[in-house]
């Protein structure tokens, strides 16, 4: 127990505000029992002695929180220290059945309060930013003029230089303005705010970082890659302070997250929100947050001493890959990687002020699976926050608490979940969560796999799966595949060969033996990875898009895009399904028969007008209209955001108006079952019905469209 003020037996009879330890020692022993233990010990803190029966009945009436006031009136100042008891003295109390080394570890927690070294620095900071730029000025105080001209110069990609130029005009304008005469001085006095990120040189091979012990290292301790573009000391440009300044082949940025963790709990707002999930929500027993889920849920039962402090943030990581170059003709590739705070309510959780960049892995092509060679000091940092914490100061209340944090889950595309998992997601086996039960056939002459086993999911009793007539000529009796806990699959790779670098090319087995795993995700070395639930998550939106994009080209028969073309027509003779779409010999001439999904000319023009004349309502979505082209018939430039919305509420009325009722509705169903997702709030009783309901949707898109389409 930290007691950094000092107590006066004298004055404790004035009744401090009931507090936690208070309240849990009441608790959990009997009167007799707190104040035999404790009437040993306090009287010799003080070097002032009163009689065991008053204390006593001061510590039960009272509890143990001091009176900092009454304490400096008189001129009492020391360390407190909580009592310590021997291992005998704990044993002889035969009347606890509780843990008192833990109670005492919790009171010594509770009683930190006030502002860390760390808050304080942080609130010396904004004390001192309040001061007004120049006498008189009442829009600006020194900080928010120096962060708003930082913002500019990063929006605008300012050089250093350009932004000491304004920093000059700005004093010659005014005389008595208190600004940075350079950036780096800008930088220094914004350090305190724990924005700066480390730069760790990489091996541009992804074999490496040059980090911790090989941070020295000139080369690639794996393929022997210099760490710089020349090692000719000719090239080298000489510094003025007599360094030497050699040109990096790659460079991470790792943007540290401990300090700004910590930030969120030192605005009293925001620290209250951090709590929200406990304190601020609605048990209503629907799904709004993932505190609803199960795996929020079980995580807790798993680690009910994470779980005791609301505090502890839970985090969710996201990547993907962007150019961050305006021209999409230019082929790089710069990695992201953005945490998730899932502490916070619903409407702030996506808020790009919340969102916390990690990690930005440069190009100029993607790391793919050696993505875990970048994320090893991110790894570090999660590791010591789980098993150590963070002393932090929560604004909130006024205390001071060991903050700490656990990775929940990821978010990701498909090809980004195979490079965070370890799982190939390509091949006959790409689907992660059927894994070795994944059913798929290869089409000889789409050159693609297809994946179109959607009976297996139905009811067991479900008349579908004896119906081989409309479908593939088979009964299907198999049931639906279980997926992997994190428990099987690091058992499975416990002994597996990590090899990272793209010095070699990697072996992908045969149909027979695959090679299905690529590596032991690093986000396994975190101790609760395993028991994770939900380890890993799609990102609708991308999802939606491809099945937007997939529908939309085959129903318009899109050169290029549509499914339905003739390798498919000869795939189903190969496979011996569907004949009324298999291709015929008419005259020595290979006649394609029409499907029932085809549209004619004046039906495209039907679907094109129902979105090109849609009204929408302002800022729900982009101006869609434009993207459409009735008399050219195409529909492009649209968006993700865009594809959602017309997948959720124009494409269903497209197909209504324009194709049979048996194609339209499998199309309808599938549009109700992402809009069914994307909702706000999901009842956990309808998640049956909406699994019912796409998996029926496929199973009667299958005896419509040729397996090219899945």
């Amino acid at each position: 127990m930290d007691m950094e003020e000092s107590v006066n037996f004298k004055d404790i009879s004035h009744a401090p505000p009931k507090n936690t330890v208070t309240t849990s020692l009441q608790r959990k022993f009997t009167k007799n029992t707190v104040t035999d233990i404790f009437t040993k010990n306090l009287g010799s803190l003080v070097g002032y002695a009163r009689h065991e029966n008053d204390v006593r009945d001061h510590v039960t009436c009272n509890g143990f929180v001091p009176r900092a006031d009454k304490l400096s009136e008189l001129g009492i100042h020391f360390e407190r220290e909580i009592p310590t008891l021997d291992a005998d003295e704990l044993s002889n109390q035969d009347d606890l059945d509780d843990d008192l080394v833990g109670l005492l570890h919790d009171a010594r927690d509770a009683f930190r309060e006030g502002p860390n070294d760390e808050a304080k620095k942080f609130f010396q900071l904004l004390e001192g930013g309040q001061e007004e730029l120049y006498p008189g000025c009442k829009t600006h105080s020194k900080l928010s003029f120096m962060i708003r001209l930082l913002i500019i110069k990063c929006d605008h990609k300012l050089t250093n230089g350009a932004y000491a130029d304004i920093a000059d005009l700005v004093r010659e304008a005014f005389p008595d303005a208190k600004l940075p005469k350079s950036f780096n001085e800008a930088k220094s006095a914004l350090k305190v705010l724990g924005l700066n990120y480390t730069k760790i040189d990489a091996c541009p091979k992804d074999c490496m970082l040059h980090w911790e012990e090989h941070a020295n290292a000139t080369s690639c301790h794996v393929c022997d890659t210099p760490r710089w573009k020349s090692n000719d000391t000719e090239n080298d440009t000489p510094l003025e302070n007599g360094k030497v300044h050699r040109i990096l082949k790659k460079i991470l940025r790792y943007f540290p997250i401990k300090r700004r963790l910590q930030r969120l709990f030192m605005c009293q707002e925001t620290a209250s929100n951090m709590t929200w999930h406990t304190s601020g929500r609605e048990n209503d027993h629907l799904l709004h947050h993932p505190v609803d889920g199960k795996a929020w849920k079980e995580f807790d039962s798993l680690y009910p001493k994470f779980a005791e402090d609301p505090r502890n943030v839970r985090l969710g990581l996201a990547t993907d890959g962007f150019s961050p170059f305006n021209s999409m003709s230019i082929a790089h590739s710069t990695w992201p990687v953005i945490l998730i705070n899932y502490n916070l309510p619903p409407w702030m959780i996506m808020k790009p002020e919340f969102l916390m960049l990690a990690l930005l892995i440069p190009g100029p092509s993607s790391p793919g699976n050696d993505i875990d060679i970048y994320l090893q000091p991110l790894i570090k940092d999660l590791k010591e926050l789980w098993e150590f914490g963070l002393e932090t100061y929560d604004s909130s209340s006024n205390q001071r608490f060991d903050m700490r944090e656990a990775l929940m889950t990821t978010v990701s595309d498909f090809p980004a979940y195979a490079m965070l998992s370890g799982w190939s997601t390509k091949g006959y086996f790409a689907c992660p969560d059927c894994h070795y039960d994944t059913d798929s056939e290869r089409l000889d002459f789409s050159k693609k796999n297809c994946y179109r086993a959607t009976r297996r999911f139905l009811d067991p009793a479900h008349p579908w799966r004896y119906n081989k007539r409309n479908f593939d000529g088979v009964i299907e009796e198999r049931s639906e595949p279980i997926p992997l806990k994190g428990t099987d699959v690091e058992y499975m790779l416990r002994d597996f060969p990590n090899e990272f670098g793209k010095k070699q090319k990697k072996t992908r087995g045969d149909e027979d033996d695959p090679v299905l795993w690529r590596k032991i995700s690093i986000l396994f070395q975190l101790p609760y990875w395993k028991h994770c639930s939900n380890r890993h998550n799609l990102d609708v939106m991308h999802i939606e898009k491809n099945v937007f994009d997939n529908v939309l080209g085959t129903l318009l028969d899109i050169p290029g895009k549509t499914r339905d073309h003739e390798s498919a027509r000869r795939d189903l003779v190969k496979m011996n399904i569907m004949p009324e779409l298999q291709p015929k010999l008419v005259d020595g001439r290979e006649v394609f028969p029409r499907s029932r999904f085809l549209m004619s000319l004046e039906q495209k023009r039907k679907f094109y007008r129902v979105i090109k004349n849609s009204k929408l309502p302002q800022g729900y979505a982009s101006n869609i209209s434009r993207c459409v082209q009735v008399e050219d018939r195409k529909i492009t430039g649209y968006k993700s955001h865009d594809a959602h919305f017309m997948m959720n509420y124009l494409l269903p009325i497209a197909v209504k108006t324009t194709l049979p009722k048996d194609v339209a509705t499998p199309l309808i169903r599938l549009c109700g079952f992402f809009k069914g997702i994307w909702s706000k709030t999901i009842d956990p009783r309808h998640l049956d019905r909406l699994h019912s309901e796409i998996v029926e949707a496929l199973c009667m898109l299958e005896r419509i469209f040729p397996p090219a389409f899945f």
